[in-house]
């Protein structure tokens, strides 16, 4: 018997998760995939908003204020990139100002700080890529770039140390009361558990309606993006907004906290859940917005394209829900942007509310320390030279696109949730995320996968599930 099931491995359920480890409490995560990050966390913005957009009053509004003030010192506990380079949202016709003076109205009320109006001069003084076509902008310079990848695991990392047990590949099939308890039926069997947190992204209506009598509906919103390549993250230093529309804050242009430079997303409603795939329509549309707000985007040098999905909840008030809907059953769903902000946040109240439902007490041993994945480009060449003789792996790189080491694939294999795919591998220290994409690292990363994991190849998936990497040969062949 489980005190709290947290169902949804993403940025949200994560921070629960390691908001409710703070307790003495028998804690478990449940998620369908084979790692942590699967979901809409692994394929956004990657933007800290600062908190001008949302309405006023509203949940969004708030913990986006609140989840972007938690952020720097999060990352410096958790050891996740972070980087708070500030933001510009664009006007392009003198009779859109009022418009940009709402944003700066409405930002003020959330509490957003540094907020200024610029005139042309001063805006393309500090953005020169940034069209001429621009006459006005905001600036807010408390907003940031993260990564989602980073700061997901390193709150799944810090989780797993103080307790948390976390159960991946396990899909939840059904949920449902037994008496003073659930059970949460999955494809490797029953679980029961005091109380039930739905962090499940998508899926989180399904669990919804499962279990309260009022029906809701989520719809997945697809973004698709263009990544280019690390040479060309300098020709913007501010996140690069337009005016918002009633999709969202429209197609932006970024830098990468690993340096390279991002355009997207765009905004389409879907039924397919699963349906992250890229069309030719939706980043031909992403790419010709994106060159209204910098016009010399070198497109030659788009190194890959994806697309993620945001869970819109179409029945709600275009708000967050976050409440405990029945009793037991707490539920952070329709978190769609600024979610990926706010999830620090979310994960404090959260916790709370299940906390003070289940009278739980706090650990006095906590661990709020987490040390990420040594980077040897980080380290000063004397330090480094000492790093590769007590480890001679660090010495031998595997992904030269990224200049990524053996030693720190090793360290992210053999760590508390550690890789079991090439994309887990990708994620945690970008082996794979270079110009050429895996190209060259991809096979050599296979077989340290296999030689520590002690997998055949023949087993070995890109992202879980049904994506084997070699087929076609037995072990005997191999």
């Amino acid at each position: 018997m489980y005190d709290v099931i947290v169902i949804g491995a993403g940025a949200v359920g994560c921070s629960i998760a390691r908001e409710l480890s703070r307790y003495q409490l028998r804690l478990c995560v449940l998620d369908k995939n084979e790692d942590v990050c699967e979901g809409t966390s692994k394929a956004n913005s990657a933007i800290v908003h600062a908190g001008f957009d949302a309405l006023p009053g509203s949940k969004k509004a708030r913990f986006n204020v609140l989840g972007s003030q938690m952020m720097e010192e999060l990352s410096h506990q958790l050891d996740f990139a972070y980087r708070r380079n500030g933001a510009l949202v664009l006007c392009f016709d003198e009779a859109d100002r009022p418009k940009l003076q709402e944003l700066y109205d409405r930002g003020v009320t959330n509490g957003v700080e540094g907020l200024r109006i610029l005139e042309k001069e001063a805006l393309h003084a500090m953005e020169p890529a940034v069209t001429q076509e621009a006459v006005a902008a905001l600036y807010a310079p408390t907003s940031g770039i993260v990564c989602p990848f980073g700061m997901t695991i390193a709150m799944a990392e810090n989780a797993c140390e103080n307790g948390a047990e976390f159960r991946l590949n396990t899909e939840v099939q059904s949920l449902r009361r037994a008496g003073d308890h659930f059970v949460v039926t999955t494809a490797a069997g029953d679980l029961e558990t005091r109380a039930v947190i739905n962090a499940a992204g998508v899926y989180g209506d399904i669990l919804h309606n499962q279990i309260c009598e009022k029906q809701v509906h989520i719809v997945p919103r697809k973004g698709e993006y263009c990544l280019l390549d690390r040479k060309d993250g300098h020709l913007v230093d501010h996140t690069v907004f337009q005016l918002p529309g009633k999709l969202g804050k429209g197609i932006l242009v970024t830098p990468t906290v690993h340096g390279n430079l991002l355009m997207g997303p765009t905004a389409a409603d879907q039924d397919a859940r699963e349906g992250t795939n890229t069309t030719a329509a939706g980043l031909a549309e992403s790419i010709s917005k994106a060159r209204c707000s910098v016009p010399d985007l070198p497109l030659r040098d788009v190194i890959t394209s994806f697309a993620g999905l945001r869970a819109h909840l179409v029945d709600g008030e275009d708000d967050f829900v976050m409440q405990q809907s029945a009793p037991g059953y707490f539920e952070a769903i329709g978190i769609e942007s600024p979610g990926l902000t706010a999830a620090p946040a979310i994960g404090v109240y959260m916790a709370q509310l299940a906390a003070e439902s289940l009278h739980l007490s706090k650990k006095e041993n906590f661990k709020a320390q987490r040390k990420g994945i040594v980077n040897p480009q980080e380290l000063s060449f004397p330090e480094r030279q000492e790093l590769v003789r007590q480890n001679p792996a660090y010495g031998n790189i595997i992904c030269r696109c990224e200049q990524i080491s053996e030693g720190e694939i090793l360290d992210a294999i053999h760590r508390p949730l550690g890789a079991r795919s090439l994309d887990g591998v990708k994620r945690r220290v970008r082996a794979g995320s270079g110009r050429c994409q895996g190209g060259f690292c991809g096979p050599r990363v296979m077989e340290l996968l296999s030689r520590e994991l002690k997998e055949p190849m023949t087993d070995l998936t890109k992202s879980g599930g049904a994506s084997r990497l070699v087929v076609g040969l037995t072990k005997e062949e191999l």
